[in-house]
């Protein structure tokens, strides 16, 4: 073989080398610059703040995935999920990820009902250290529901909103109030109350109608739903710090490449500082414009606190004789 040949033929090999590394190179790119589109189901309407935080959320992922991970998200309930089947439809893929109030899911996973137990922590400060100790096992229960947990963040305290003021226990007989878990209604039972359930997208007409005529909720909550309408008294009872989780269905979250991954965690991250600072501030917030709309907000009388606290415990204990192992542990911590 001549040298010319031979030149020849390492040109050949060399080319169709280059050729199958630029292909490579090639596929890799687009494989990185593969755009995942996801749906984000919200429970409540584009002026509560946790599902503008599920917006400024998509938007972090975006920003950190370089436009790789598009997250839509649905508000006020438009994907027809209301709660309780929330984390079925995660887990089946119904609906790829999703904003849970925990509570009304801890009929199917028993650890998600801590942060509706009423009057367990009373401050913001507690609230956040109960939802880090407890973190660990949120996750690991997301995981048996085939999900993986991204963030929580809490309403603003729940508190009683009423017609008229409640100062005594008998003053809570037969009103028929809103509650958003069986923790709510138990504890309003206890207290001679008669607990309704409803989904949130219902609350507004019964009050009109009659159906009932309290509910338990936030100021945040009672702003937004404007109840002043046909409500007059806001009691701070400081009743709980419910939990909002997002969490992602685990096969789609497996899809992801590891950089899409660490975009979406970072994100997470600051959406949960976020959002529990903005808790704390649209609380401040709202009972101001509950004020400059002639609601009544004020503090239970001590002896209302007394048998709340009565009440409370019942429940509590109830709870932690459900309740095993580590989440046990760390809830004898709380209990006063």
């Amino acid at each position: 073989m001549t040298q010319n040949k031979k030149e020849e033929g390492i040109m050949k090999v060399r080319s169709l080398f280059f050729g199958i590394l630029i292909s490579f190179c090639f596929l890799g790119m687009c494989f990185a610059s593969k755009v995942v589109k996801l749906d984000c189901n919200a429970i409540y309407g584009p002026t509560s703040f946790h599902t503008q935080g599920a917006m400024e959320f998509a938007k972090l992922v975006k920003k950190y995935s370089k436009g790789t991970v598009i997250i839509s998200v649905h508000a006020g309930g438009a994907l027809g999920f209301k709660g309780p089947e929330l984390l079925k439809a995660v887990k089946d893929a119904q609906v790829p990820m999703s904003d849970i109030l925990m509570g009304v899911v801890a009929g199917s996973e028993h650890i998600f009902g801590v942060s509706s137990l009423p009057r367990l922590v009373k401050t913001y400060k507690d609230a956040r250290q109960l939802y880090e100790d407890l973190k660990p096992l949120y996750k690991r229960a997301a995981l048996k529901w085939n999900q993986k947990f991204l963030y929580a963040a809490p309403w603003p305290p729940s508190g009683l909103v009423t017609k008229k003021e409640i100062h005594t226990v008998s003053d809570l007989r037969g009103l028929k109030t809103r509650t958003y878990d069986k923790n709510g209604a138990r504890f309003l039972k206890e207290l001679g109350a008669s607990p309704v359930p409803m989904p949130w997208g219902e609350v507004y007409s019964s009050l009109r109608t009659g159906v009932i005529d309290s509910v338990l909720t936030s100021a945040e909550s009672t702003k937004n739903g404007k109840f002043w309408e046909v409500l007059n008294c806001f009691a701070k009872i400081n009743y709980a710090f419910p939990l909002n989780m997002m969490t992602m269905n685990l096969d789609y979250w497996k899809s992801l490449s590891k950089e899409q991954q660490k975009a979406i965690l970072k994100a997470a991250r600051e959406i949960e500082d976020m959002q529990w600072k903005n808790s704390e501030n649209r609380n401040i917030e709202s009972l101001k414009i509950l004020k400059q709309h002639g609601m009544k907000v004020y503090n239970p009388t001590k002896e209302l606190n007394k048998a709340m606290d009565r009440a409370a415990r019942k429940i509590i204990d109830e709870f932690m004789s459900k309740t095993r192992g580590r989440a046990k542990d760390i809830l004898k911590k709380y209990v006063k």
